[in-house]
């Protein structure tokens, strides 16, 4: 099963209609740069559909998903996860259980930045982006 990975490109703060701010605190993204992974995309479309001009999103291989747990993961005390846990937190993730983990990953801004924080994707940042979303989390990390 392949896990969705989304990010928030740009800032919820003035001027953003409520439903839009809600749904994007519903995702769990309330920080510009924070990412969140998901397990079944169908359940939350609608609500991506909704943050489409403020978030992206794409699907990410385990081997992806392996290092972002390694490098951004934290555990509820705010801890890095230790190395033996990692595998066994990537697997709950890819069945869709909740890990005794954070829900949210805080990435840095992009090495050499963003394209275009105002246009869809591929010529800006925003929206679906398939599994490019892997290059995004690459520069993040």
């Amino acid at each position: 099963m392949m896990v969705t990975a989304v990010i928030l490109v740009r800032g919820i703060q003035y001027g953003v209609k409520p439903d839009i701010r809600t749904t994007l605190k519903l995702l769990k993204l309330t920080r510009v740069n924070h990412c969140v992974v998901y397990s079944d995309v169908k359940k939350i479309e609608k609500m991506l559909g909704i943050g489409k001009d403020y978030a992206t999103w794409g699907e990410i291989s385990k081997e992806t998903l392996t290092s972002l747990v390694e490098a951004r993961g934290r555990l509820l005390g705010n801890k890095p996860i230790p190395k033996d846990m990692v595998k066994s937190v990537v697997d709950a993730i890819e069945k869709g259980e909740k890990p005794n983990i954070k829900s949210v990953f805080r990435l840095h801004p992009p090495r050499k930045g963003f394209k275009d924080k105002k246009m869809k994707y591929p010529r800006g940042d925003l929206g679906y982006r398939g599994e490019a979303i892997k290059d995004l989390l690459k520069r993040m990390m």
